[in-house]
């Protein structure tokens, strides 16, 4: 065990053995709340980062001991359910000794090495969890990279080839893809199936960690060692790759989990419910967060973002926490939450992100909930940048502050700090330090990484205003991202699918409002000669599928219009600011021309 946690672990034994002390003395200061304080100081960086930090072995396994010593409410650290009465419960105890076996099935089995890349490509399963601790746990640390469940082949082709991913772990629905490809990816060696059945080619993953031993010596890993890699979303070209370390995500992500004035505000007795998908950096966010606090994740299987289901869900189980992105709250909010058949006696704390909440949204959960919704705000490259935390005054429609250790400014073109009223892109100081909860660099990509700060500052692509009180207001982007329903959509990779059909002859992919989504992907194409008179109706329909079979479904255009021409520059590139600021700016006037779907 690392030397700076191994006296606040024995002073926790040795509690368990004598906490009443003499009669009438006061009872000594609970040992985890040291601990976590220690974690919660590196986080602000009041405390230098350790030399050595694995997440698996300093923060999972010092729970297990405290858990055994008594410290711990009689929760478990892993709560999943099905909704069918399929039921996981693992304490950190059992956490940690069925995540030893599965890091002996990488070790062993799939022959993991030293910084060998592994995709997790799962859905709600117990076994993405495992794994990803199980990872950690690996000689030197296994890298994992996570990625959603819609993937198509051409998605999984580029991100196996991009990352040299030696071993991949999926479910059912997805092994036929990646039978399709792995012929075109030579580093990718080992295939993992996590299912009830066999597939030629796979490895089930069941059945080995079944098998395993529960006897694993847990690699020292350096904080600075990768510990996870995310694609982005390709908003100007191929999605990038984001590198992560055992401390950037490790310990970065403790304070804004922290009870006292942060953000998701957890306790070692909260049970946290966040409903993302398991591909995106939010389930790592959960995982980094409530863990160190000694909270309980829970998880369901959720075939099906459903509002009844999701409400059902939060009346029926003791979650404490809610996290979800603004888009489902607009839907559980079109519910009546003062219905009798929605009783939520547990529920205490709600977090959202992911995309801008607004104002009404806010509103309506209050007013039938009781509860305010705290928004935060950050990105894969980071952890979380601005919220607005419990206890301190919220501002609707702001993301609030600051998230410390970050220095947030607004800067203009050239780095300097813009004052308060003035829109600019928000930046984060990076000189003369560069924050240790921060991403490493995009791998293999130089100069994505050199651009992608200026001056003193990280950009990050946002632009913002912050008034005088300290409070950031997010105005838009300075790319084309789409943010729809909290997915991240690249326009290239929407223009590319469509390009591949005949009828196309040009597109561009801008967002458009929508009332439930935030914002849709809106295609403006320019047909070739051939396919000028067809019907619209159906053209549009039979496009839409194309997109959805090229690439991930959830990507493809719900409205389209087409046009005779683009918008373009005197260079010939096409003006996407254009059409967006079209759109947006004729969101309540009535729109001739183009379909939805």
């Amino acid at each position: 065990m690392r030397l700076w946690l191994r006296e606040l672990v024995l002073q926790a034994l040795r509690n368990a053995r004598g906490i009443c002390g003499s009669h009438g003395q006061p009872p000594p200061l609970p040992v985890p709340q040291k601990i976590v304080a220690t974690w919660e100081a590196i986080s602000l960086g009041r405390q230098p980062v350790p030399e050595y930090f694995n997440f698996a072995h300093d923060v999972l396994d010092v729970w297990s001991q405290l858990e055994k010593a008594g410290h711990r409410p009689p929760i478990p650290a892993f709560w999943w359910v099905d909704g069918t009465g399929a039921e996981v419960k693992w304490s950190f105890e059992e956490l940690g000794e069925q995540s030893r076996k599965a890091a002996n099935v990488l070790e062993g089995a799939c022959g993991l090495q030293p910084g060998d890349r592994m995709m997790l490509v799962l859905p709600r399963l117990p076994e993405w969890w495992l794994v990803s601790v199980a990872c950690m746990r690996t000689a030197s640390g296994a890298v994992m990279i996570p990625g959603i469940s819609q993937l198509t082949e051409k998605d999984l082709k580029f991100r196996l080839q991009a990352s040299r991913a030696k071993a991949i772990i999926t479910s059912d629905s997805l092994a036929p893809r990646v039978d399709a490809i792995s012929a075109d990816c030579p580093s990718l060696q080992t295939k993992l199936l996590v299912s009830d059945s066999y597939r030629p080619g796979w490895m089930n993953f069941r059945e080995l960690l079944w098998e395993a031993s529960t006897e694993h010596n847990c690699a020292r890993t350096r904080s600075q060692d990768p510990v996870a890699i995310y694609f982005t979303s390709g908003t100007t070209g191929t999605p990038k790759m984001v590198e992560h370390t055992q401390a950037s995500y490790g310990l970065g992500f403790v304070a804004s989990g922290r009870y006292q004035g942060r953000w998701v505000a957890l306790t070692k007795s909260d049970i946290f419910w966040n409903t993302t998908d398991t591909g995106w950096v939010k389930a790592a966010w959960t995982l980094f967060s409530a863990w160190p606090n000694g909270s309980c994740i829970f998880v369901h299987e959720l075939p099906r973002v459903d509002a009844k289901f999701i409400l059902n869900t939060l009346s029926r189980f003791p979650i404490t926490t809610l996290c979800c992105v603004p888009t489902i709250f607009r839907l559980l909010v079109q519910e009546d939450l003062t219905s009798e058949r929605y009783q939520f006696q547990s529920l205490r704390h709600c977090v959202t992100g992911g995309e801008a909440l607004t104002p009404d949204v806010r509103e309506k959960w209050k007013s039938q909930t009781g509860l305010e919704l705290h928004e935060g705000y950050g990105q894969s490259e980071t952890v979380l940048i601005c919220a607005n935390p419990k206890g301190m005054k919220i501002k609707s429609g702001s993301m609030g502050k600051a998230s410390p250790p970050y220095d947030v400014q607004v800067v203009d073109e050239e780095g300097n700090i813009l004052p308060p009223g003035e829109e600019g892109n928000v930046a984060i100081r990076v000189r003369p330090t560069r924050p240790f909860c921060f991403f490493t660099c995009y791998l293999d990509n130089p100069e994505k990484t050199a651009a992608s700060e200026q001056g003193d500052f990280y950009i990050t692509g946002d632009r913002a205003h912050m008034d005088k009180d300290g409070y950031f207001w997010f105005m838009g982007r300075n790319d084309d991202v789409i943010n729809s329903s909290s997915y991240r959509i690249g326009p290239v990779e929407v223009e590319s699918a469509l390009a591949e059909h005949p009828a196309v002859l040009e597109s561009a992919v801008v967002s458009s409002p929508d009332p439930i989504r935030g914002e849709v992907v809106k295609a403006f194409i320019v047909l070739s000669p051939a396919y000028s008179s067809h019907d619209p109706e159906k053209l549009t329909q039979e496009l839409q599928e194309h997109v959805k079979r090229v690439t991930a479904p959830y990507k493809y255009p719900r409205k389209m219009a087409f046009v005779s021409e683009l918008p373009k520059t005197v260079s010939g590139k096409i003006q996407r600011s254009k059409l967006r600021r079209q759109e947006w700016e004729n969101e309540k006037q009535p729109q001739k021309g183009p379909i939805s779907h």
